[in-house]
C-alpha cells in the first residue's frame, strides 16, 4: 500500500509519497521534498542520540528543528480502506 504524507511548509498545505525504500522517516521525506539539506541536522541528532539518557530528547530535537525551518503538521496521511459489499 502506497503512502502519503501531509505536511505545511510556509503556510501552504502539500502531500506527498512516502516510500520506506527511500527515507528512513517522514522528516526526511518532507525535507527532500523542499530541498532543504539535512547533513548538519543528522550529525547534531546523532550527537544528541548517543548522550541524552532518553529517547524523547531526540524526537523533541527533531521537532522542534523542523518547526523552525517552517515546517507544521507533518503526518502520515490516513487511508481508509475499501468497504467490502
Amino acid at each position: 500500500m502506497a503512502r502519503q504524507i501531509s505536511y505545511t511548509f510556509n503556510k501552504q498545505t502539500k502531500v506527498i509519497n512516502f516510500s520506506y525504500d527511500k527515507y528512513r522517516d517522514m522528516y526526511e521525506a518532507v525535507a527532500a521534498a523542499e530541498g532543504i539539506d539535512l547533513t548538519n541536522f543528522l550529525a547534531m541528532e546523532q550527537q544528541i542520540a548517543m548522550t541524552a539518557k532518553h529517547s524523547s530528547a531526540t524526537k523533541n530535537f527533531r521537532q522542534q528543528e523542523f518547526i523552525r525551518m517552517g515546517f507544521k503538521n507533518i503526518a502520515f496521511v490516513k487511508q481508509e480502506e475499501p468497504s467490502e459489499k
